[in-house]
């Protein structure tokens, strides 16, 4: 197999990967709630007579927004009406890319790098799509003609934009740690040391900046689907379906990235990954530490009521982004008195 059929093929189990969670995640968000409170949830969907604990209702789904019909209002703009989905959702799955799914493996007398894409600047590239996806939310609101779609576009813009700038400032101070922009670096770093043990604080902040960016309850505001007008309030049919799977994928983008800096990626504390069987376990292990962040979100998702606008962006500018820098201040100092750093 050729260097790009190797790479292609990567991006395109990443892309499966992200995809497929994020179809999940809509039956996992319905009996995760209901379990929590004390219901049966989603069981009527059935195929064949079989309902399989209601894993039919994602296709049934996903069938319903396919054959819904495509409007757009009249006095919108139809080109970027249409774009805006296209460019939200996109970007959050250009970010699987670059996620490190593993190492390299040796088999059949060649090396095999698992990350998609890598890159010395990984994270750049991934904090870089987040912030592109933006543009997807102020185009949906402003393409709309709608005042309410443009308000909901405008409210989502800066909720998304507050808490990314957040997130750079909270990973600066593991980054720093690590030496490195590159991801798949920032495992290796990690090899005798998580950064959930190094870094806390960062841990913990970057959970909360995730939900937020990925505009998850209880910050939801830009879609709060009955209280709020929203960003998406003209879509419907696949259009609005994307910009639904846009947050699922964000999400998905998000914990990966969690896993990869604060859970020590792919690795497997005192196992040495070797050959085939080393590239099935680094994957799986990384899959399995992503969903656990993602069932810790929803968990948050269903416990905690939703904050106003003005408590959202005042727990971003005024808590998050000043810990986030004291957490770097102390991260340098720390190293350059206990770690052996010198000035130059």
């Amino acid at each position: 197999m050729t260097l790009a059929a190797w790479t292609a093929f990567k991006v395109a189990c990443a892309l499966g990967f992200g995809l497929g969670l994020a179809g999940l995640l809509g039956w996992v968000e319905r009996k995760q709630s209901a379990v929590l409170q004390d219901r049966i949830g989603a069981n009527r969907a059935s195929i064949l007579g079989l309902r399989v604990i209601g894993l039919f209702h994602p296709l049934a789904d996903a069938l319903k927004l396919l054959s819904k019909e495509d409007m757009s209002a009249p006095g919108g703009l139809r080109l970027f009406h249409a774009l805006a989905p296209m460019i939200s959702l996109g970007c959050a799955l250009a970010c699987l890319a670059a996620l490190p799914f593993g190492g390299s493996v040796e088999f059949s007398g060649r090396f095999w790098q698992l990350q998609p894409l890598p890159s010395p600047a990984g994270l750049v590239y991934v904090l870089a799509l987040l912030a592109v996806g933006v543009h997807g939310v102020i185009m949906a609101g402003y393409a709309s003609g709608s005042n309410y779609g443009l308000l909901g576009g405008m409210r989502g813009a800066a909720q998304m934009v507050a808490y990314e700038v957040c997130m750079a400032a909270i990973l600066a101070g593991p980054m720093f740690l690590y030496g490195t922009l590159d991801l798949q670096e920032a495992v290796f770093q990690q090899g005798r040391c998580w950064g959930i043990f190094t870094q806390p604080l960062a841990f913990v902040l970057f959970l909360v900046a995730g939900a937020a960016a990925t505009k998850r309850i209880p910050f939801d505001l830009p879609e709060g689907e009955s209280e709020i007008v929203g960003y998406h309030v003209e879509y419907s049919g696949m259009k609005f379906g994307m910009f639904m799977m846009t947050d699922f994928v964000e999400s998905v983008v998000v914990s990966g990235l969690g896993a990869a800096l604060f859970l020590g990626g792919w690795q497997v504390p005192f196992i040495e990954l070797r050959g085939l069987l080393g590239a099935l376990v680094m994957v799986a292990s990384f899959s399995a530490k992503t969903c656990a962040l993602l069932f810790l979100l929803m968990q948050v998702r269903w416990t905690l009521p939703r904050f106003r606008f003005d408590q959202l962006l005042d727990l971003g500018w005024k808590s998050v982004l000043p810990l986030a820098l004291a957490n770097f201040l102390a991260t340098v100092w720390g190293a350059a008195l206990f770690g052996g750093l010198k000035w130059r």
